[in-house]
């Protein structure tokens, strides 16, 4: 089955009580049980629910993978998947990561005694010596938030296999329509579903998919036990919202690839990140692993201050000013006040996330106002 018809129908079937084509919203907290133990594989909404079910079906068909775990956030998955460890394990993971990715590893992890390297992972190899018993997790984005570095998923995860290390793919800027990660190598693929896979701003969702019958068991136990689990309505919504990712995302890519190319030569940018540019690191990856280069963009301002850049952030018509990303409407973000506030300075500018620098997560609108937008905010 192809990507666009497992986008519309994988996981789900008419409903068998009434032929309603659309999974039903089972809004229901427990499940009638004709004896003890007698039920039909749902007991208690917390653990499973028939609308989630579906969704959480829909996107391992999506991912490639056998099972699906759907969260209520992004934080809840990539939390569930923390908790596999014990103190004492060490986890490696990149300089450029989401600021509430790191915010959970260093503010909350770290005081259970598990240890985190952040390196640079333009070569896969980078990993090797910080590889010692202790090591449990590799943990990537690619392309990562907010500078776009692209990780060779593939040879991470021949490294991690030879040394037995679960690897975790955050593939939410990529989308399921651009990159599956579990082709690739990776045990677990994670997302902020509330990006382009809700695609509409209107809900906060995670997943964790993966193809490991024992790693789901373990995932699963975490999942019902600590409870991050969404409701039937939520659920409902990344079905229909999932029903169009493949539009959206072409249309996205679209749009990305012209806002990239108009503001790579304009007097007001320094720097630009997008994967899609043959002079962008790791660029060669970019175009092996994945099947476009999404709309995101980031860049650095001309001789802007913080001041000068927050006048320009909040100049914009069409673009909103404002956190997150992949809705269909488009978003100007800047990092180091808003999503990577709590990356200490020395550590973001390492990485280029300066006080001059602006992400776009760039929408389905009509290009001509995109750039109208962007000239005049710009000017």
């Amino acid at each position: 089955m192809k990507f666009a018809t497992k986008a519309i129908h994988a996981g789900q079937e008419p409903d068998p009580t009434t032929g309603a084509v659309m999974t039903p919203i089972y809004q229901t907290s427990t499940y009638w049980q004709k004896s003890p133990g007698d039920h039909k594989g749902f007991e208690y909404s917390r653990g499973t629910n028939p609308t989630r079910k579906a969704l959480e079906d829909c996107l391992a068909a999506l991912e490639n993978a056998k099972h699906g775990l759907a969260f209520s956030s992004g934080m809840g998955a990539t939390d569930t998947v923390l908790r596999l460890l014990k103190p004492g394990d060490e986890v490696i993971t990149g300089n450029d990561l989401y600021g509430g990715s790191y915010r959970i590893f260093t503010k909350v992890y770290e005081k259970y005694g598990i240890k985190f390297h952040f390196l640079d992972l333009s070569k896969p190899e980078n990993i090797l010596p910080y590889i010692n018993d202790k090591t449990k997790l590799v943990w990537i984005e690619t392309p990562t938030n907010p500078t776009m570095q692209i990780i060779d998923i593939e040879g991470i995860a021949k490294i991690t296999k030879q040394h037995k290390l679960i690897l975790t793919v955050d593939n939410t800027f990529a989308s399921p329509y651009l990159q599956n990660p579990i082709d690739l190598g990776a045990d677990i693929v994670m997302h902020s579903v509330t990006k382009y896979i809700g695609g509409h701003s209107d809900v906060v969702m995670g997943a964790l998919l993966v193809n490991d019958d024992q790693l789901y068991k373990d995932l699963w136990f975490i999942y019902n036990a600590c409870g991050a689990t969404p409701g039937p309505q939520d659920a409902f919504l990344v079905l229909r919202g999932i029903k169009t990712l493949h539009l959206r995302m072409k249309a996205h890519c679209e749009n990305g690839e012209k806002v990239a190319h108009f503001l790579k030569n304009h007097p007001r940018i320094d720097k630009i990140y997008w994967p899609g540019f043959e002079d962008h690191p790791n660029h060669d990856i970019a175009k092996k692993q994945m099947r476009g280069f999404g709309g995101m963009v980031s860049v650095t301002l001309k001789g802007a201050d913080l001041q000068e850049t927050f006048r320009i952030a909040s100049s914009f018509k069409v673009f909103t000013l404002a956190e997150s990303l992949g809705g269909v409407e488009s978003l100007i973000n800047h990092p180091v006040s808003m999503t990577h506030g709590s990356i200490p300075k020395e550590e973001r500018e390492k990485v280029g996330v300066t006080d001059n620098l602006l992400r776009l997560s760039v929408g389905v609108e009509d290009i001509d106002d995109l750039l109208e937008d962007l000239e005049q905010a710009l000017k």
